[in-house]
């Protein structure tokens, strides 16, 4: 797999779109508290290996339950090497393993320290490769639940071992890409193309006769509002700013009538 345009606009169109299914939201908020109480240990290996800390918190909620006593690679104890797939790991060194030791070498073995795109995107197309990319391989259908889980983008269908599928089983972990975007929604990430992309004082969306990657999610939204009837063009010119000002009380920001 590579992370082509196409791949980029499917994970950003699911990232800006995910939502948390209510009822999860106590289970993810209480993951996030054991995540960010141990943000320093997480950012001790960040800064040896150069991948952020945030990547590697959601492996490893996803490999070992936030288990500081199991290896990175697959949640076996760090009394031993690893003996599930990939068997033998670390390599170097004597167990009992420290954490560290054990999530420095998981991430090598994925070849995570080539890796240089850590942009929202960059991010996803990595978690889902350190799962693989069998959902996309034989069940296109079904969202990998190891990114989307306990949200809006996944309802069931899962491996429950290897190449043994069910339809009806339901996965009862947190997707990592939902933890990424709980994060977000705090405040207590940024990532790596939005921290220079983003202005806090820049509007996303402006009056204007072009085609706006935005126009058309507001143009739908506003054609929810009685009497408001919006063509979704995505160009948000006069009738958009029109809408905008009934429903908000507002014309769009650069409309030649403020």
């Amino acid at each position: 797999m590579n992370l082509t345009e196409v791949l980029k606009s499917e994970y950003t169109k699911l990232f800006y779109t995910c939502i948390i299914k209510p009822g999860k939201a106590p289970i993810v908020e209480s993951i996030l508290k054991k995540i960010l109480d141990n943000k320093n240990r997480y950012q001790s290996v960040s800064g040896k290996v150069g991948i952020p800390w945030y990547f590697i918190s959601v492996i490893r909620n996803m490999e070992s339950s936030l288990n500081f006593n199991c290896h990175l690679h697959n949640g076996d104890s760090l009394t031993a090497r690893t003996f599930h797939v990939p068997a033998g790991s670390p390599a170097q060194g004597n167990p009992p393993f420290t954490w560290e030791e054990s999530a420095a070498d998981a991430l090598h073995f994925q070849k995570l320290y080539n890796w240089v795109d850590w942009s929202l995107t960059g991010l996803l197309f990595k978690l889902e490769a350190y799962n693989g990319f069998g959902y996309r391989a034989k069940h296109l259908e079904v969202l990998s639940p190891y990114l989307w889980s306990f949200s809006n983008h996944y309802a069931n269908g899962k491996f429950v071992a290897d190449r043994r599928w069910s339809d009806s089983t339901v996965s009862n972990q947190c997707g990592a890409a939902v933890l990424l975007r709980r994060l977000a929604e705090r405040r207590e990430i940024t990532f790596a193309d939005e921290a220079v992309a983003i202005k806090d004082d820049e509007p996303f969306l402006k009056f204007s006769n072009k085609k706006n990657p935005y126009g058309e999610e507001l143009q739908t939204f506003l054609n929810k509002f009685p009497g408001v009837y919006v063509k979704a063009d995505g160009i948000p010119g006069q009738r958009t700013s029109d809408a905008f000002k009934k429903v908000t009380g507002y014309f769009l920001t650069n409309d030649p009538r403020v």
